[in-house]
């Protein structure tokens, strides 16, 4: 095993902090297995003592809250959910091949991977603090200080009431059936589904209710499509739901292939509320389509995977991925039309050169 744990071929962007994804072929699997979830941080990873963690929910609440790993296991309703996570960064190397983005980590498509959560509902805990009708904004606190932010500052993040009071935003505590690791957020972490991972706060130890969204650095200034891209630093428009994407998993671009048959697999996932309705695959370059076969989603907040069989020719060929979701949206064409200074939200069709042989 590699650095906290994980997979050995894991893709390291930044060893401090640490973050890494694993190559497309770890993704291959409906859930993600720990070792190869992705992993994006913004500062040292902090190892928080369970027996002493408290989390504080306060602000525009009725009752103030002081809640122990324990009171959170015994006092509200436990719930388990699949969900998928997404770093707003995931395919930013499709958004590099356009125009140099300085600064940013090149992730490739594996920031974003998939787990069966365990926890409680963040909306159980609100009620019971008796949230402010007042309250437009749930704001996240955690302890890991992110030298980004100037001046550094513990990482914090927000999200609306109406997302906030929805049943499938977690208190999580533990990561398909194990106890979260500290890389992953331990002793509690917030799981929001459909939104970027940006707003999934790990290591949580405050909850505010306010009437407004949060001032830190990474819900004010970063994570923010800009207004213009002419304009970077304009306050522009926060980034929350995941933006549907598809990428092609399997084989891997660059392979070789024998030519004939051949099985091409993927990944396809939508935003906050929305669903995958079909997958196409082109082999010679988005000029003609086929429709890819969807599996079965876990729950309504994970990918679905993909799959097609193709006559591959020998030669060079290209093959290109595209999703529609539920509400007849599909994805751009070029990574050129959707092109920002921070290199988010790349959702483009997805490509791979193969070298098929005789």
């Amino acid at each position: 095993m590699g650095l906290f744990g994980k997979r050995d071929d894991m893709i390291v962007h930044g060893t401090e902090p640490y973050n890494a994804e694993p190559p497309r072929c770890g993704l291959l699997n409906a859930r993600t297995e720990n070792a190869s979830f992705y992993s994006r941080n913004h500062g040292s990873v902090p190892h928080v003592d369970p027996a002493a963690w408290r989390l504080t929910v306060d602000g525009l609440v009725e009752r103030e809250l002081v809640l122990s790993l324990r009171d959170l296991r015994e006092q509200f309703p436990q719930r388990t959910l699949v969900a998928t996570l997404q770093c707003a960064g995931n395919r930013r190397s499709g958004l590099l091949a356009v125009r140099d983005i300085p600064g940013e980590d090149p992730w490739d498509a594996g920031a974003t991977s998939t787990a069966e959560w365990t926890g409680v509902a963040l909306a159980d805990v609100l009620e019971t603090a008796g949230i402010q009708t007042s309250a437009t904004d749930v704001a996240f606190e955690a302890p890991d200080l992110a030298p980004l932010a100037q001046p550094p500052q513990p990482y914090g993040s927000s999200i609306d009431v109406a997302k906030a009071t929805r049943r499938e935003v977690l208190l999580a505590w533990a990561m398909n059936g194990e106890p979260l690791a500290p890389i992953h957020g331990a002793p509690v972490r917030v799981v929001v589904p459909g939104y970027i991972g940006a707003r999934s706060v790990k290591w949580i130890d405050r909850i505010t209710a306010q009437a407004e969204p949060s001032d830190n650095y990474f819900q004010a200034v970063a994570y923010r499509l800009p207004a213009a891209a002419a304009h970077p630093d304009g306050a522009g428009v926060a980034l929350t739901s995941v933006a549907l994407t598809s990428a092609i998993l399997a084989p891997a671009s660059h392979s070789t292939v024998p030519a004939g048959l051949s099985t091409i697999t993927g990944y396809a996932l939508a935003g906050d509320g929305h669903s995958v309705a079909r997958v196409e695959v082109s082999q010679d370059g988005g000029h003609t389509w086929g429709q890819a076969d969807l599996d079965p989603q876990a729950s309504p907040w994970s990918w679905q995977h993909w799959r097609t069989t193709v006559e591959l020719p020998p030669g060079p060929v290209t093959v290109t991925a595209r999703a529609w979701d539920s509400t007849g949206a599909t994805q751009p064409e070029s990574a050129r039309q959707i092109w920002n200074p921070k290199g988010y939200a790349n959702n483009s069709w997805d490509r791979i050169e193969l070298t098929v042989v005789p």
